[in-house]
C-alpha cells in the first residue's frame, strides 16, 4: 500500500476495511492490525464511517493507519458500505478492502468448534444462516480489493498472510524482547516462549570469596569469563537468538521471552541474561532484563 496526498502535499492515512463471512477470521486479522500499530475498530456504524474519515484527515500525527471491521452486523445499512467505498475512492484518500471467506463446511466446523452463534442465525439453521450471509455479502465482495479464503489456514496462517501485506505501515518493527534469569528451585517460567539451562557452568555459590554476590558483580562475571565452555555458550545462545529473531519478526510476533535458569537464579542464570543483552542490543529491538530469583 503506497500513501496518497492531497493538494497541500500531506500524506493521508490509509484506510483498511476488513469484511466478509462470519468465521471467516475477521477476528485473528483485526488483532494482527493492532499488532501492527493500525488504530482497529470493531463493528462501527456504517454511517459514521465518513465522519472518521473526516477525522482521520486532520489528526494526521495521531492516527496513521486505521482498520475497521464492517461486516453482516451492520444489518440494512451494510448496503450504505457500498456507496461510502465508490465516495472514498474517487477522493485522494487511500482505501484498502480486505474480504475473508471460507466454504461452507469449514465454516459450519469453525462455528461448531466455537459454540458462537451466528449473527443471522434467529430461526434459521447454521447451515442457512451461512448461505444467507454470503448471498447479503455478494455483491460487496466485488468492492474488495483483495479475496482471501481462509478455508485451508490456521490463525497463525491467516496472521502471516496480513503481516506480509502490511507490516510496512507498523508504527514500530520493535521486537520486545524479555530476558529472565531463573531458578529451578522455584520453578520453571510458564511465560517462557525458549528456556535455556546454565546448570552445566561453573556454580559461583560453591567459591566462597563470591557465593555472597550475584551474576551482576565482577568477581562473579571475572570467575565464569575464566572458563571456556562459558564464552562458547554466550556466544552460540546469542548467535541462535540472532539467526531466530528475525524470523520471528517476519511471522509477526511482538514478544519474546527467553529464559535462562540456573539452580538457585542468583550467579550463572544471571551472568548468561546480562551477557545476553550486550550481544542482542540494537535499536530495532525493545530488550528488558528481569532476575526472578536473584534476591531468594
Amino acid at each position: 500500500m503506497r500513501h496518497l496526498r492531497n493538494s497541500q502535499g500531506m500524506s493521508l492515512q490509509d484506510l483498511v476495511i476488513v469484511t466478509g463471512m462470519s468465521g471467516s477470521g475477521k477476528g485473528t486479522v483485526l488483532r494482527t492490525f493492532e499488532d501492527l500499530g493500525f488504530f482497529c475498530i470493531d463493528n462501527l456504524p456504517v454511517s459514521l464511517i465518513p465522519k472518521l474519515v473526516e477525522g482521520l484527515q486532520t489528526t494526521e500525527d495521531e492516527v496513521k493507519h486505521a482498520v475497521l471491521v464492517i461486516d453482516i452486523r451492520a444489518g440494512e445499512k451494510l448496503k450504505d458500505l457500498e456507496a461510502i467505498i465508490r465516495g472514498l475512492r474517487q477522493s485522494a484518500f487511500h482505501l484498502f478492502v480486505l474480504y475473508l471467506e471460507a466454504d461452507d463446511d469449514v465454516l459450519v466446523r469453525r462455528f461448531s468448534e466455537t459454540r458462537r452463534p451466528h449473527p443471522l442465525s434467529g430461526e434459521n439453521s447454521l447451515r442457512d444462516s451461512i448461505r444467507l450471509e454470503r448471498e447479503k455479502l455478494h455483491s460487496l465482495r466485488e468492492f474488495a480489493d483483495v479475496a482471501i479464503d481462509t478455508s485451508r489456514f490456521n490463525v497463525h496462517e491467516i496472521k502471516k498472510v496480513v503481516v506480509q501485506r502490511f507490516r510496512k505501515h507498523s508504527r514500530t518493527s520493535t521486537l520486545n524482547i524479555h530476558l529472565l534469569s531463573f531458578g529451578y528451585k522455584k520453578g520453571v517460567p510458564q511465560e517462557a516462549d525458549l528456556m535455556f539451562d546454565a546448570r552445566f557452568l561453573p556454580n559461583p555459590y560453591f567459591v566462597p570469596r563470591i557465593r555472597i554476590y550475584s551474576g551482576k558483580d565482577k568477581s562473579v562475571v571475572r570467575y565464569l569469563e575464566s572458563f571456556p565452555e562459558t564464552n562458547a555458550f554466550i556466544k552460540r545462545l546469542g548467535n541462535l537468538l540472532k539467526y531466530l529473531i528475525p524470523k520471528y519478526i517476519k511471522e509477526g510476533k511482538r514478544y519474546l521471552t527467553v529464559a535462562v535458569g540456573c539452580t538457585g537464579g542468583r550467579h550463572r542464570s544471571v551472568f548468561v541474561v546480562e551477557a545476553l543483552a550486550k550481544m542482542l542490543e540494537s535499536k530495532n529491538r525493545s530488550i528488558h532484563i528481569q532476575h526472578r530469583d536473584i534476591n531468594q
